[in-house]
């Protein structure tokens, strides 16, 4: 048995709540720290004419009572020093999306709530360790990567993990477990319990019933009487059980992709060159593992200051070949970024992706007699790889200490390539 098994239960699931805190300041900070950065800092709408509500504030500002929902010129009063900030909903999204990538990294059953709310059932990731673990590296890679705060709850099911996600903020971790219910909810008011709203506690109230623990213990037939089958949920919610599944979204894969955070900044060619080399060998594997071609390669570029640029190239024809993609990653490379200038992240996203059985007749046919024994070659080292690991076959190029290495290991860089097959191809893995 693995370490990490004693921590997974043999009939039941394991969720996740990841809710980010402040979501939408906490991206304007991530952005320009400089500017916003543990300041009273708060989003609304029509910022000029100091109209219009708080969408949410940062904490520093909650600290000094801005609420959401607030009137701007009521907030301003209660907290002069409040910065104003317009929305910038494609950040939101954009940023929305890469957190959602990091989770998917760990679990492919994933279920966005909202912009920066989402549910991961990692029940069957326990490779990666112990849920607490999954949890720490996830809040931990957000934050490196994304410079974003969140809270993160763990519970054997989506209930108790959105409760869970409540209970410490900013960036907390907890564990809400079924026994624990009892002590730590049954003596709050019912409408502390998440999907029971104002409405129905009142009702509940008039009812003599008070708290969650009076709920937990009422009659489901006086409950189902007064409240038709909301009943049951009710008397089933109080006692901390549910059984609704995390419900991935299935698409076809947009994009294949795979970035690395560098410990140090790289100058020299042939140290980028050698983490292009990786990138390109597992966002390939990744795609033949998916029966895919790509149509076009892109490279991502971050430097030290955090500004990020993307380049692209649409191929003549589709490819699945790892030495196809490397050689355009450092041909644009080459093109768009001046060498010697510090690197501190890179990234390979394959693009244009078609199924493999569709684009076969685009292949180059000045090469297609080459073509069955490059590609029988490479079936023959994934096969290995597949049965001995992703280090059982490497190029010289390929072996290093540098992270760029640590993508062929599925555990300790949170990247699972045997989930593709699923089919929930929503999101690129970082």
């Amino acid at each position: 048995m693995k370490p990490s098994d004693e921590f997974y239960p043999k009939n039941g699931r394991v969720i996740l709540h990841i809710d980010m805190n402040a979501f939408y300041c906490s991206v304007h900070e991530a952005l320009e720290p400089d500017k916003y950065s543990g300041k009273p800092i708060a989003v609304a709408g029509s910022v000029e004419l100091r109209k219009g509500i708080i969408v949410t504030s940062s904490y520093t500002a909650r600290a000094s009572g801005v609420k959401t929902g607030m009137q701007v010129r009521e907030a301003l009063k209660v907290c002069p020093q409040l910065i104003l900030i317009q929305p910038d909903f494609e950040q939101y999204r954009l940023f929305s999306r890469r957190f959602m990538q990091i989770a998917y990294s760990y679990s492919p059953l994933i279920e966005a709530m909202s912009i920066d709310e989402c549910y991961l059932d990692i029940t069957g990731s326990k490779q990666f360790g112990a849920p607490l673990e999954i949890a720490q590296m996830l809040q931990k890679r957000i934050m490196i990567e994304l410079a974003l705060p969140c809270s993160i709850g763990i519970a054997p099911n989506k209930l108790l993990a959105k409760i869970a996600s409540d209970m410490k903020k900013p960036n907390g971790i907890s564990i809400l477990r079924r026994r624990d219910v009892p002590h730590l909810l049954w003596t709050k008011p019912c409408v502390n319990l998440f999907g029971l709203g104002q409405r129905t506690a009142e009702k509940l109230s008039k009812l003599n019933i008070q708290t969650i623990g009076d709920l937990a213990v009422a009659e489901e037939s006086f409950l189902v009487k007064h409240f038709g089958v909301v009943g049951s949920w009710l008397k089933q919610a109080a006692n901390g059980i549910d059984e609704s599944l995390v419900n991935p979204l299935q698409e076809a894969s947009k994009s294949i992709g795979h970035t690395t955070t560098l410990p140090q900044n790289l100058t020299e060619k042939a140290d980028v060159e050698r983490v292009f080399l990786n990138l390109a060998d597992q966002v390939s594997r990744r795609l033949r593992k998916q029966q895919l071609t790509a149509g076009t390669v892109q490279i991502t570029i971050r430097n030290p200051e955090m500004k990020t640029i993307t380049r692209s190239f649409t191929l003549p024809t589709p490819t699945e070949n790892a030495d196809d993609i490397y050689h355009q990653a450092c041909r644009l490379f080459a093109e768009h970024w001046e060498i010697g200038k510090p690197v501190r992240l890179l990234g390979i996203t394959l693009q244009n992706l078609m199924d493999k059985a569709n684009s076969a007749l685009q292949l180059d046919l000045f090469n297609f007699s080459k073509q069955p024994k490059k590609e029988q070659l490479t079936r023959t080292m994934d096969q290995i790889r597949d049965k001995y690991g992703e280090n059982a076959l490497l190029t010289a190029g390929m072996i290093t200490n540098d992270p760029s290495a640590l993508i062929r290991n599925h555990k300790a860089r949170g990247t699972s390539l045997q989930m593709d097959h699923l089919k929930i191809r929503n999101f690129d893995e970082d």
